[in-house]
């Protein structure tokens, strides 16, 4: 249950963050605070079903990061700073696309500046990221079962002829 739970929740966070990185009307402050509203509501879903250990709330690691850059001040070379040392789980490229994309949806706030975001590439260019953008959301991870011993010894098997299993022999 907790492999299968895990396998959901990264395939949310999957399609959500590329819809976030593919369209312009999304990339918003608003979008930012109803996603981050969102992710605590399945999170607490998770508690509520004892299924914290599972790594499913993991899995939403990059879309809590994109949220909370959508929400933070994108203005000064402090501001970059705390955007590099908090967007570890996103790339460089994702990060940049949503700079780039963030659209103001009040007078109150403003773009992106050209600068900022140049401020922000200059910081993470030591960072090894992998080139792709968007999160590949067929990505499968491991089935693992657990080993149980069994009591009964190979040596008590008893395997009948009807299997025509001739080949097996006991060392």
């Amino acid at each position: 249950i907790q492999q299968v739970f895990k396998q959901l929740f990264y395939m949310i966070n999957a399609i959500a963050l590329n819809n976030l990185l593919l369209r312009k009307d999304i990339c918003s402050w608003s979008t930012g605070m109803q996603l981050r509203f969102n992710i605590s509501q399945l999170e607490e879903w998770l508690r509520g079903k004892n299924l914290q250990q599972s790594g499913a709330a993991q899995t939403l690691e990059p879309l809590i990061q994109a949220a909370q850059l959508l929400q933070l001040k994108k203005k000064t070379s402090e501001d970059a700073e705390a955007i590099c040392s908090l967007c570890t789980s996103l790339t460089t490229q994702q990060i940049v696309k949503i700079l780039n994309l963030y659209t103001p949806v009040n007078e109150f706030e403003e773009r992106v500046t050209v600068a900022f975001i140049r401020n922000i590439q200059k910081q993470l260019q030591e960072r090894n990221d992998p080139p792709q953008l968007l999160l590949d959301f067929k990505h499968m991870f491991p089935v693992l079962f657990p080993f149980n011993p069994s009591a009964i010894t190979m040596d008590s098997i008893h395997l009948p002829a009807s299997l025509n299993l001739d080949f097996l022999s006991k060392v």
